[in-house]
């Protein structure tokens, strides 16, 4: 008995290792395939002549491609199991990846952004389903290192891209085609021990009372929608306008504009990785208030400041990079008996913000460059970027009025 015992826990073990290594490994190809599209965005929009607007159009068709995994991807889970769930996600990654690198046309290249962002979005709540049911032993800590690993490879994705962009194969340069083809290629190798590995179930419970009828009357609901909204379009705007702002305004070179996005990406791994458990001394609430004013106060000094402020759009990541985890942890608390239905909830209406967001900076440099005739485009980089800056505020304010909105009913998060 006391051999099948410890060749049972030994495969265990065996098997929680292996389901590290997906979550982990899936969270290095979700950093990377998000966060190599700032160098490449310039170059693709060189090679398709577009406009700043449709620019706006293919980062909002991202978010519209993750709003609709978030959608469908837990009853997928439900029905076909997580692991295949997993599966699905990185083959449409890698799928997207060769559609990419023989889209031709606009309608071709946006069709294949937003197949991948299917892909991102289906792998992202796959991820936090998986995380949820295996780390039931050091939650908060678990679920920080796995951000981690989406903070390193997001730090190292800018650096990468525009270095393999400029590799010469068989005489010709890869370019972004070829540099998103080998890239997402690499979603591939986590199917591999998905084979082997063994998914918990999810535990079910006749507790879970929370409803969407009742989130949509709930106001506390309706402010934590708007903070993660704001927070998160921010953070990611920052992936996809950096690296243009940089070049347009500036005139620096992709490498170069590429580097600040690697030094943000640098703040924003570290400051998940030691800032996440100051949030539970201070308050989930004070806590995104903080690091949201935080990152719109050094974004707006870096566009007044100009040129030599740039390092402060780098350093707006240590308060950027904390909100998102510091909102799930404050859902868990807010809403114990029904937390899956309150992320969805949450997590959808943030998905429509998303795609909102993304359009709207775009339209607010071109609408910007000419009301004021700038040839140069800089006045609306400012602008869109400054917009950017903005977001981080209103999160911070929504969280002001969800502090005092909470503590007057002594239910301080």
């Amino acid at each position: 008995m006391d051999r099948v015992n410890t060749f049972s826990k030994k495969q265990a073990k065996f098997n929680y290792y292996v389901l590290l290594v997906i979550i982990f490994g899936g969270f290095l190809i979700f950093g990377l395939s998000e966060n190599v599209k700032g160098p490449a965005i310039p170059i693709i929009q060189a090679d398709f002549l577009l406009s700043e607007s449709q620019i706006g159009f293919l980062l909002a068709i991202n978010s519209l491609g993750y709003l609709i995994a978030c959608t469908f991807t837990a009853a997928l889970a439900n029905r076909i199991g997580i692991k295949w769930t997993g599966i699905v996600a990185f083959a449409s990654m890698a799928i997207s990846g060769i559609c990419l690198y023989f889209s031709e046309k606009y309608f071709a290249l946006s069709s294949s952004y937003f197949l991948l962002y299917i892909g991102n979005g289906m792998l992202e709540i796959g991820l936090g389903i998986m995380a949820a049911r295996i780390f039931t032993k050091n939650t908060g800590f678990m679920m920080n290192l796995a951000h981690f690993f989406y903070g390193l490879s997001s730090m190292i994705a800018p650096i990468i891209a525009s270095w393999m962009m400029r590799w010469t194969i068989a005489g010709e340069e890869l370019g972004w085609r070829g540099m998103y083809f080998i890239v997402l290629l690499l979603a591939l190798l986590p199917i591999i021990p998905s084979f082997f590995g063994k998914f918990p179930e999810e535990e079910t419970s006749d507790d879970e009372t929370v409803s969407y009828r009742f989130l949509l009357r709930d106001p506390v609901a309706w402010l934590i929608v708007m903070i993660l909204s704001f927070g998160v379009v921010s953070e990611l705007a920052v992936g996809g306008w950096l690296v243009n702002f940089l070049i347009k305004a500036y005139s620096w070179n992709v490498g170069t504009a590429s580097g600040m996005l690697s030094i943000f990406f640098l703040f924003f791994m570290l400051s998940r990785l030691f800032l996440g458990p100051l949030t539970d001394k201070i308050g989930y609430t004070i806590s995104i208030m903080i690091f949201a004013a935080f990152s719109g106060i050094c974004s707006f000094a870096g566009i007044i400041i100009g040129e030599k402020g740039a390092i402060l759009f780098a350093i707006a990541g240590v308060g950027i990079a904390p909100i998102y985890p510091t909102v799930m942890a404050l859902l868990a608390k807010r809403y114990p008996k029904g937390t899956g239905t309150a992320i969805t909830f949450t997590v959808t209406l943030m998905g429509i913000a998303s795609v909102l967001g993304n359009l709207l900076i775009g339209v607010i440099i071109d609408g910007i460059n000419r009301l004021f005739y700038s040839s140069n485009g800089v006045i609306g980089q400012q602008a869109g970027y400054g917009f950017i800056a903005l977001l981080s505020i209103l999160c911070s304010i929504c969280c002001l009025i969800l502090y005092y909105y909470l503590r007057k009913k002594n239910e301080i998060l």
